[in-house]
């Protein structure tokens, strides 16, 4: 079956810096899976957050499954990640203790039939560092064009 991606986070990869990432499950009912499956999410402007020892996804999109009925989910509901305690208390401990540190998705997929969400610990980037990281992404593609003009 291997992997579909069904969701990306784009923006993330602008606006921070990204230190590590972990691959986890995330906790789905029903119909919400069906509307992932559908391509139904956004992502974009979703955050991760610990709480009572435990990982939630917040503010991540899931539309409303066309063909549900009145047991329908909320879109914006939290969601739980499925992690192990070790790896939950080493990024507590590492948000706890860095400052600037957040936890961001940077996409969903389908890996043989199950939801799986790639999870960053980000450090926030100030602006002159976008502005570096879009000179070098410019440079990439003058290159790349130039290389592509002389074959």
């Amino acid at each position: 079956m291997g992997i579909k991606i069904i969701a990306t986070n784009r923006k993330a990869h602008h606006e921070y810096f990204i230190l590590e990432s972990l691959e986890c499950g995330i906790q789905l009912t029903g119909t919400e899976i069906k509307s992932i499956r559908a391509q139904k999410v956004n992502i974009n402007d979703s955050y991760c957050q610990i709480k009572r020892g435990e990982c939630y996804l917040i503010n991540a999109n899931i539309s409303k499954f066309k063909e549900g009925n009145i047991n329908n989910h909320s879109e914006l509901r939290d969601r739980k990640l499925l992690l192990h305690k070790l790896e939950i208390r080493k990024w507590y401990n590492r948000l706890r203790l860095e400052s600037a540190l957040t936890l961001v998705p940077l996409k969903m997929y389908l890996l043989n039939g199950l939801c799986k969400v790639e999870v960053a610990l980000c450090k926030g980037k100030k602006l002159y560092d976008k502005r570096e990281s879009l000179k070098m992404k410019d440079l990439d593609m003058r290159e790349k064009k130039n290389k592509m003009t002389h074959n």
